[in-house]
């Protein structure tokens, strides 16, 4: 994707935000998941993910920072793109073990990332992340108009 400057072709519309925003969460490789623990210890840390048009899976050991945090707070905040195009989403986490992952969301991610957390480490697990808020922008001239969800709702 090519980078946006609002500053040159003044803001995108909301409209094209969300099919620019969509393509991302489809075509990215990696998120940047930013946590914090039950006492407010920040964790950012770049992870694979997929999304499935609905929720964005992520996959890390439930024995690190970031699975201790997303088990306990159940809250994520993720980050697509770059400083001058961003996707920030925050959401509600869910984790499963490979046992409760369903197959095609395993197979999925694998096929996606090339890597299977299914097949590495006992300690790895998937969290469905469900979205609640997602803002889109490139440069301060799309600040207004960056919230395209509320509450897991569309507004565009």
């Amino acid at each position: 994707m090519t980078s946006v400057d609002s500053r040159l072709s003044g803001p995108r519309s909301p409209e094209q935000r969300k099919r620019e925003a969509l393509k991302r969460l489809t075509r990215d490789n990696d998120v940047w998941v930013a946590t914090a623990d039950t006492t407010g210890e920040p964790c950012l840390v770049p992870l694979a993910f997929w999304w499935d048009g609905e929720a964005v899976w992520l996959s890390t050991r439930v024995t690190n920072p970031t699975g201790r945090n997303l088990s306990a707070t159940g809250q994520a905040r993720l980050c697509f793109g770059h400083t001058r195009d961003v996707v920030l989403v925050h959401g509600t986490a869910r984790m499963l073990t490979r046992e409760e992952l369903p197959a095609e969301v395993g197979d999925a991610f694998a096929a996606k990332d090339g890597w299977d957390p299914r097949e590495d480490h006992r300690s790895y697990v998937f969290f469905q992340v469900v979205p609640e808020l997602l803002q889109a922008w490139g440069t301060v001239p799309e600040m207004n108009g960056r919230t395209l969800m509320r509450e897991g709702k569309w507004l565009v």
